[in-house]
């Protein structure tokens, strides 16, 4: 593929795609609910197809009706594949997931207008139910192509309303077919708005992600003695909840002190009976942490099962269950390194940085070589209706896109 020719892509037309896709679920407050495989979200892709096709491409639609559009190339070899996912969650934002899929289009439409034919085919792919904010789990369809799933339980998962995903699959008009599934590629590179602070606070263009990082989750079940709260001496008190806030501060200081990148988050928490006139008997919290490093997991794992050994004066029973967690996963060094010059030769700001939420990459990764791409997120605002990247980012990001794009076709 001829390549000596700097190709740049229209931002101006990248925008309008945005806020095209954006008026499929557009909330008040310029946000977007796009649930997958709702009546917005059959609008998105049909869209999204509509453009495809104006392009000359082939579009397939594999059985967890994940969306393949391909640009065909000069050689019989495995594609390029771009993209990410057109859902949402409920009043989310005008930039997750369908960036990636907008910017697979602008490449493909910069390609095209300059007669500029793959070597390499070039798929645009749109996952089905990213977010898993209809249907549970997240990276639902990713996870079915990747073996991480298996696909006749996710089919059987029901929405709020008692709708299952295989029934809301068919009546979408998407269900497609199990030899379509992306089997093989000579590269998959993920277009991401950051959802983080990092790069606007270090004024930086483009994030390099090397990997998505590893994370555990623990439920802390602690169990007291209810009682009347006006009658009872509080040395005479089996107080779950008091004790719970023990554990909590405990853990903080604790996976406070172990590293500066490890997060960590008390995102649940259940208080049983919940009633102000009554001790409570029973509180059980969400414990999770995240951290690129497995030895740094394995302390953070040690420090939350040794919180049992407190000091049991209160006489509360306490126990603690791991619901589930997630290894590492690097990310192709090869594709990093080629994000990573094409970052410098388009001039643009960058560094390495790692992921610490989910993305289909990351089960994509299992078996194709794989990368991502950040671009800033204002205020590191998302999943919320204010989320915002300005469009001269979006349009620089896309522009590494196609810069690597073009470079593998060398290959």
């Amino acid at each position: 593929m001829e390549t000596q020719k700097r190709l740049l892509v229209n931002g101006d037309r990248l925008k309008e795609t945005l806020e095209t896709f954006a008026d499929f679920g557009r909330t008040v407050h310029n946000g977007v609910t796009r649930l997958a495989l709702s009546k917005e979200d059959q609008q998105a892709r049909n869209y999204f197809c509509e453009c495809c096709k104006q392009l000359g491409m082939s579009i397939k639609v594999d059985d967890m009706g994940t969306i393949y559009a391909t640009l065909p190339g000069v050689e019989n070899k495995p594609p390029i594949v771009i993209g990410s996912h057109l859902d949402t969650v409920k009043k989310g934002g005008r930039f997750d997931g369908v960036l990636g899929v907008a910017a697979g289009l602008e490449v493909a439409r910069t390609l095209v207008e300059n007669q500029f034919q793959p070597k390499i085919p070039l798929t645009i792919v749109n996952f089905t139910n990213e977010e898993g904010a209809r249907f549970e789990p997240s990276m639902m369809a990713s996870g079915v192509l990747s073996g991480k799933f298996a696909k006749e339980v996710m089919l059987q998962k029901a929405d709020a309303d008692g709708v299952t995903f295989a029934e809301a699959l068919k009546a979408s008009g998407y269900a497609g077919q199990p030899e379509n599934r992306l089997t093989e590629a000579t590269a998959f590179i993920e277009l991401h708005i950051e959802q983080g602070p990092i790069l606007e606070q270090e004024s930086l263009t483009i994030g390099v992600v090397e990997c998505v990082v590893g994370m555990v989750c623990y439920e802390i079940e602690v169990t007291g003695e209810s009682n009347h709260a006006g009658t009872t001496p509080m040395t005479m008190r089996k107080d779950a909840l008091f004790k719970a806030n023990e554990l909590i501060m405990e853990a903080r200081r604790r996976l406070g002190s172990l590293d500066q990148a490890l997060v960590f988050t008390i995102g649940r928490m259940d208080v049983s009976p919940n009633i102000h006139t009554v001790i409570p008997n029973k509180v059980v919290f969400s414990l999770e942490a995240r951290h690129q490093n497995p030895d740094i997991i394995k302390q953070v794992e040690r420090i939350i099962q040794g919180l049992t050994q407190t000091s049991e004066a209160d006489s509360c029973t306490v126990t603690v269950k791991k619901l589930w967690g997630r290894d590492t996963v690097w990310f192709d060094s090869r594709l990093c390194q080629q994000l990573e010059q094409s970052a410098q030769s388009l001039g643009y700001s960058y560094k390495r940085m790692v992921s610490g939420a989910g993305h289909d990459a990351q089960f994509i990764a299992s078996y194709i070589p794989t990368a991502m791409i950040f671009v800033p997120s204002v205020k590191g605002k998302s999943h919320c209706e204010e989320e915002l990247t300005a469009w001269k980012d979006c349009e620089k990001g896309v522009n590494v896109l196609l810069d690597a794009v073009c470079a593998l076709q060398s290959i």
